[in-house]
């Protein structure tokens, strides 16, 4: 009897001594968990907590690390996005304050009657043109800023792809002889219904039709559309100078322009704008170019959204 009393003695001891430990353990981490929490708070987004896999506080850990984590990423995004809005708002300062000087300048020649004549028609053209130039960055950035802050407000409906896009197309022959540039556009005669957004995939076309006309140095132009059950293709290519490699990757992105191929007198928007669009559409658009030989821009929408 005395012995299985002992022995009972002996194992609550060693139990209470397995707590205690265990109890120790975890006011040690809990610690360690406190002071953490504090250099998080503190702005340490970089704190980490180590946990074993027997450890009772390891979901605590791992949480923690992944609010830090997470928290860490926004805070790189935010970053980005405020360096991006920087270089975003020094570029427009240039588009804006360049051309606005000459254009002033151009008036005001005209103005104080500095040229007179033919010389005087002249200035008012080139002036006309400036303005123009402005007028257009101006409405490309308001479009841009709207699809940025999610305020664009699209309307889907049911249309015949084929037909939008011949109608699209009738406005810009005028604009393509007029540039002296040969044209071929093969759209099936077939009806293609798509729920689309008209505005958007119009100001797709123009931005593409516009980018070749102004920076393409070409002389051809195509548009051919292809479809099946699941998607439309639309491919539109040029035979201009082309794009560079280096500059391929980037030419979607915000107010890139490339130094050596399409962007001497751009804005670096619209390519941007063309892509966000397509994306609304559950759709994609890339581009690939042999330079000297031809640029092609491929856009597919999926049949439904």
């Amino acid at each position: 009897m005395i012995i299985f009393l002992f022995i009972a003695l002996l194992l609550a001891l060693i139990v209470i001594i397995f707590l205690l430990s265990v109890l120790h353990s975890v006011h040690k981490k809990l610690a360690l968990i406190k002071d953490a929490l504090g250099d998080i708070k503190t702005g340490n987004l970089n704190r980490r907590i180590l946990a074993d896999t027997n450890d009772m506080t390891k979901q605590i850990c791992f949480d923690i690390n992944e609010i830090a984590t997470n928290s860490q990423s926004r805070l790189i995004h935010q970053k980005k996005s405020e360096q991006a809005y920087k270089r975003l708002m020094t570029s427009l300062s240039h588009d804006v304050k360049t051309p606005l000087a000459s254009l002033v300048g151009y008036l005001e020649a005209v103005e104080n009657k500095i040229v007179t004549g033919e010389e005087k028609d002249e200035y008012i053209s080139v002036a006309y043109d400036k303005a123009n130039h402005l007028k257009h960055f101006v409405e490309y950035l308001f479009e841009w800023v709207k699809l940025d802050s999610g305020e664009q407000i699209f309307h889907f409906e049911l249309f015949d792809l084929n037909e939008l896009s011949r109608s699209i197309i009738a406005d810009w022959i005028p604009v393509l002889e007029n540039n002296h540039f040969e044209y071929e556009f093969e759209i099936p005669e077939t009806e293609y219904l798509i729920r689309i957004d008209t505005n958007a995939y119009t100001r797709v076309l123009n931005n593409l039709f516009s980018n070749i006309i102004t920076h393409s140095d070409g002389s051809k132009m195509s548009l051919r559309i292809s479809e099946n059950s699941q998607r439309a293709e639309i491919i539109v290519s040029d035979n201009g100078k082309g794009i560079s490699d280096d500059d391929l990757p980037h030419i979607f992105e915000r107010m890139y322009q490339c130094d050596h191929s399409r962007s001497a007198r751009g804005n670096g928007l619209g390519l941007e704008i063309a892509k966000k669009l397509i994306s609304v559409h559950k759709g994609t658009i890339t581009a690939r170019s042999t330079p000297g030989v031809e640029t092609v821009f491929t856009i597919i929408l999926p049949a439904s959204l």
